[in-house]
């Protein structure tokens, strides 16, 4: 059975602080929520509470990094790049400057409603030039997206994980900048799933492996650039069609910049996008979410019915009572 890890970056964030003295934390009044509290404990001359003024955080961030600092920018996703967007754009992207925004609660890993979940950050945040947009998945993606973002010299965005976190992949397999993950390789169906998605994905792969089902399965972090050549390549083996999934509304996401990829290198491929439809969400817990916007494993199941049509009779408790195990980085479809 798969295993979680708990407050991964809270513990992270303290053991990759003490070989960077000139990463500065700075908090928006959600210290403990972003999991910045330890980080206080542990070096308070370098945390900064900059109260809720998101404004003036981002711009003092660009004040900052052009002092030779790595501004490390915390809050829930919604008042980064909503609250702050001018301020990032002026500040921080159009110099080019090493802030690191760390956005939490990325769409509907939140009941706040509406006002506290971010559903269409990745299409504004890929829209900026000179921003690179990283996405975390799993408690592994939590645990390295810290150097990968360091080493990336621009401002970076990162939808981040809080709290129990399944650990999906294993620690030899990374998230690396601009390159996916293969969770399996097959030539029936190219499915490229991104943040709280993969694991809903994983369930039906599995299932659907056992069906004879060929799935080529990759998990994306990153959302911008987007020039991945093991994308292009599942892309182009799939023979039946493509499909995205993601935690974020259908306009500029994951689906959008596949369905760019796709139309540029002409590769004629059938697109379809599982993802928030274009509305904001409610309240309410994450397993209803899910399955109120069709992020789940069953909407995946139908989907991909739609795609081969046929059926395949998978059952939601079948899906359920499927149990993954973490996945390394010489995985091969068989080893699923």
């Amino acid at each position: 059975m798969m295993q979680t890890a708990s407050r991964v970056h809270a513990k992270n964030l303290i053991e990759w602080a003490k070989h960077h003295p000139e990463a500065l934390v700075l908090s928006a009044d959600l210290t403990s929520s972003t999991e910045i509290d330890l980080f206080r404990n542990a070096f308070p001359d370098r945390f900064l509470s900059m109260g809720i003024a998101e404004q003036n955080m981002l711009s003092f961030a660009g004040g900052l990094a052009r002092e030779g600092f790595i501004p490390l920018v915390h809050t829930f996703a919604v008042f980064i790049y909503r609250r702050a967007f001018d301020q990032i754009a002026m500040s921080v992207a159009y110099p080019n400057l090493p802030v690191k925004m760390f956005g939490f609660l990325p769409g509907i890993t939140t009941p706040g409603g509406a006002t506290h979940q971010a559903i269409e950050d990745i299409a504004v945040m890929r829209a900026l030039p000179n921003m690179s947009v990283l996405e975390t998945g799993d408690a592994t993606d939590v645990k390295t997206v810290l150097d990968v973002a360091a080493s990336i010299p621009g401002p970076v965005y990162i939808r981040m994980l809080r709290g129990e976190i399944p650990k999906i992949f294993s620690d030899d397999n990374p998230l690396v900048f601009g390159k996916a993950r293969i969770i399996s390789q097959g030539t029936d169906i190219a499915l490229l799933s991104s943040g709280i998605c993969t694991e809903e994905a994983l369930r039906v792969t599995e299932a659907l492996r056992l069906r004879g089902v060929s799935i080529s399965h990759l998990h994306i972090t990153t959302l911008k650039p987007f020039n991945d050549p093991l994308v292009r390549e599942a892309i182009e083996k799939a023979r039946y069609g493509v499909i995205t999934m993601e935690n974020h509304t259908i306009i500029g996401g994951l689906g959008s910049a596949v369905a760019g990829m796709i139309a540029e290198l002409g590769m004629g491929k059938k697109l379809t996008r599982i993802a928030i439809p274009d509305t904001f969400a409610h309240g309410a817990s994450l397993p209803y979410l899910k399955k109120e916007y069709g992020l789940d494993a069953v909407t995946l199941v139908h989907k991909i019915e739609t795609l081969l049509h046929t059926s395949f009779n998978i059952t939601e408790e079948e899906l359920a009572e499927i149990r993954l195990s973490e996945i390394s980085n010489t995985v091969n479809a068989e080893a699923l």
